[in-house]
């Protein structure tokens, strides 16, 4: 298969090729350290024997180790390598035991790979299970809090779909006869299942249909899971956006130059320039804006997640330019493109696709799910933006057009300003049906 990106060249259908590799499979009796392998191939009269580079270890299942996640927020992928998917991270300090080794991967035992640089092993550790009776419930002045007192901090993994979120616990058996939760601003109902005989299902219906932002920890064994409650609305005409806090992100900065134009001009900077206007407009209308940065400087990813996830925004928007990969048609390739990665992000990317496109008569490049470090922080909605191609001479002009800019910041406040209104006009609607 083509590398991911060659979606957007649209070049990424199966190519045929002669076989690169043999897989084959069996089965042993014991536990064994077998050293580096030895490969034979013989065709005719010729034989060729070579010595593999890595060492083939058969663990016993007895005796299985059991991974501490040490990291922050540990990254599960569905298999041994960085080309693999992401799924929910782990919080630190969860218990899994190991099933498998490839490299520095380690398989976990319900089903996810992680890179063994964000665990530590436990020696002599019980496989971790755990049973779990009463659940607690706490309602904060923005957000609701979930909290499962378990035995030991299991797996864990979370989806979100329309009115509801589900937390799912692997390794885990219930005992659950009471739950409480009252009548909740968020929350219209709670169940549970055991989908199996180790994992636990609970499903949060929701009253409102956009999602706002979670969060996952352990304060020792018990998970908390903080549900955030909607920003409050001014329905102030002149100040459309007070009361809500928002975080920009002018794309890359400092080292990090971006993409270039046809002459010179640098992503890093055109991104800074539309930011600042856009700020400017959101300030205009009411809002809290807390930029990235404000001027040329490095700002590492994770530092921009970190501002996000510590200032819990309403929103979070990452501002970038687009560019092509060198085998693709610049020249014929421009427009607007919006990415998210978490269904509470979905619904503010394709309303702000479309108000661009069509306030602005920009070409529609498209929504995109994609995972981005931009896009990935869960504490809010966050999407992040490809006002223009860079590399397209045609649309470079516009790029850089000072008055263009403020049209883009303009059209980009409004189109903000008309999702938070058209949220708000759902959920008053919600309401009114029940």
């Amino acid at each position: 298969l083509p590398p991911d990106a060659s979606i957007l060249t649209g070049l990424n259908q199966p190519t045929l090729s002669s076989l690169t590799k043999y897989q084959g499979c069996t089965t042993v009796a014991n536990a064994a350290d077998l050293g580096k392998p030895q490969f034979n191939l013989q065709l005719d009269d010729q034989r060729i024997t070579q010595t593999g580079l890595g060492k083939i270890e058969i663990l016993a299942p007895t005796q299985l180790g059991v991974a501490e996640i040490a990291s922050e927020s540990g990254v599960t992928r569905t298999g041994p390598s960085t080309d693999y998917s992401r799924l929910t991270p782990l919080p630190k300090g969860t218990m899994v035991t190991v099933t498998g080794k490839e490299g520095e991967w380690l398989r976990l035992d319900y089903g996810a790979w992680i890179n063994s640089k964000e665990t530590k092993i436990i020696t002599g550790a019980v496989a971790p299970q755990t049973v779990i009776r009463s659940v607690g419930y706490r309602r904060l002045s923005t957000a609701t809090e979930i909290r499962f007192p378990l035995e030991t901090a299991v797996p864990v993994s979370v989806e979100q779909g329309n009115n509801a979120f589900t937390l799912t616990l692997y390794n885990t058996t219930a005992q659950t006869d009471t739950i409480r939760l009252d009548d909740d601003p968020l929350i219209s109902r709670l169940d549970w299942q055991q989908v199996s005989p180790k994992q636990v299902k609970y499903t949060f219906n929701l009253k409102k249909f956009q999602q706002w932002g979670y969060k996952l920890k352990y304060e020792n064994t018990t998970l908390v899971l903080t549900l955030r409650h909607s920003p409050r609305l001014n329905k102030s005409k002149r100040l459309p956006l007070s009361n809500i806090k928002i975080v920009l992100d002018p794309g890359h900065g400092g080292k990090e130059s971006g993409a270039s134009g046809p002459t010179g001009y640098l992503e890093k900077d055109v991104n800074l320039i539309v930011s600042k206007l856009l700020r400017d407009e959101l300030v205009k209308r009411g809002a809290k804006v807390v930029m990235t940065r404000e001027d040329d400087r490095d700002v590492s990813l994770v530092e921009r997640q970190v501002i996000i996830n510590t200032q819990e925004p309403a929103i979070a928007l990452s501002i970038h330019h687009n560019s092509l990969p060198d085998n693709g048609d610049a020249e014929n390739t421009k427009g607007f493109g919006t990415f998210w990665y978490h269904s509470q992000s979905h619904s503010l990317a394709v309303f702000l696709q479309n108000y661009v496109v069509t306030n602005l008569r920009k070409p529609n490049y498209g929504v995109f799910w994609k995972n981005l470090a931009l896009t990935r922080p869960s504490a809010a909605p966050a999407v992040l933006l490809e006002l223009g191609f860079m590399s397209n001479p045609y649309e470079f002009e516009e790029i850089v057009n000072p008055q263009a800019q403020r049209k883009m910041a303009s059209t980009l406040a409004d189109g903000i300003t008309k999702w938070f209104e058209g949220i708000y006009l759902t959920t008053e609607a919600q309401r009114t049906q029940r």
